[in-house]
């Protein structure tokens, strides 16, 4: 047992006991005399216990025994370490410019104690590697910003750049929650142009300036059916369900994800597969359902499939006409 482990079972064996005998602690956590005394110099004076020998007794006291007595900050087991470390180590690859340096000191923290154990930070992040493929790159400021005025419940006016129809606006919102999706970030807030709540993609948003107003508020319930009722990042009520049919060789995969927290999956008698799941805009999921080619068929509804339909015909019209060229 790692010491930083034993931390955690001295404070349990004190809180359960008024005074324990040492024979019974090295007995109960099967270690030596000399380790027993190295957990008591560290936990001492590295950790603050205040523990002391009565002579008379022969027996150890945790002082403040009539009152509840905690660690003064906190305290991780080596494996919440590690896992602690491996978390970071990810979001740092995630947006290294952006979280990489605000968690900085509480990785160097973790780091001095693991090599207390003998622990060597530096090998992990050597092994642990996220990859994002598509990513897009933020605008630091807007995020911080956004992210500050979301805490603060405090209106934004922002300049929102609008790819599809290659347009500027200026408007105001008031933020509700941030949510990274497919290596992006969003924010669904309540627009006070629109009056409707809308999810903003945090890197369209090219200027922005936290306002004095306070936020118009809506509650969660609202928020999880307009904002997450229907697939993928587009908002709205969820009002159509599709029926996507996989072949036998894809089905071995797409039975284990989740497209969705209401889906519903069958497997069919030839190893087919049937996923049925609500949405509200198919533009996101047209480009997931293409990207399975002809693994997949849309059995409904009739709207996804004719889109689908005009989807692969158009792909498949512009290759020929390449074709014709050459």
């Amino acid at each position: 047992m790692a010491q930083f482990d034993r931390v955690y079972k001295y404070k349990a064996l004190f809180n359960r006991k008024r005074a324990v005998n040492k024979q019974a602690i090295l007995d109960e956590f099967e270690i030596s005399e000399a380790t027993f005394k190295r957990d008591l110099d560290k936990m001492r004076d590295f950790y603050n216990y205040d523990i002391v020998y009565d002579r008379f007794e022969n027996v150890y006291k945790l002082q403040n025994e009539d009152q509840a007595y905690e660690l003064p900050g906190l305290v991780f087991t080596q494996k919440e370490l590690l896992a602690l470390l491996t978390i970071q180590n990810m979001i740092t690859e995630l947006e290294p410019g952006l979280l990489g340096p605000k968690l900085l000191p509480l990785q160097e923290r973790m780091a001095d104690l693991l090599a207390s154990e003998g622990l060597d930070s530096d090998s992990l992040t050597k092994r642990v590697r996220a990859v994002h493929a598509g990513k897009r790159r933020l605008e630091l400021k807007c995020f911080q910003s956004l992210a500050q005025a979301t805490l603060e419940r405090k209106k934004v006016r922002i300049h929102h750049y609008n790819r599809q129809r290659d347009e500027t606006t200026d408007r105001v919102i008031s933020p509700q929650q941030l949510v990274h999706y497919r290596d992006n970030w969003y924010v669904d807030a309540w627009c006070h142009l629109r009056n409707k709540l809308q999810s903003f993609s945090v890197d369209a948003i090219t200027h922005c300036d936290i306002l004095e107003d306070t936020a118009k508020e809506i509650s969660q319930k609202d928020i999880k059916v307009i904002m997450q009722s229907g697939y993928g990042i587009f908002g709205g009520e969820a009002n159509h369900w599709a029926k996507l049919k996989f072949s036998a060789v894809r089905a071995r995969w797409v039975q284990a994800e989740e497209w969705h927290p209401e889906q519903k999956g069958t497997v069919n008698k030839d190893g087919t597969y049937t996923l049925e799941f609500p949405y509200s805009d198919e533009r996101e999921l047209l480009g997931d359902i293409l990207r399975f080619g002809a693994d997949v068929e849309v059995l409904a509804p009739k709207s996804l499939r004719t889109s689908l339909l005009n989807a692969a015909t158009e792909t498949l019209n512009r290759y020929l006409s390449i074709t014709k060229e050459n």
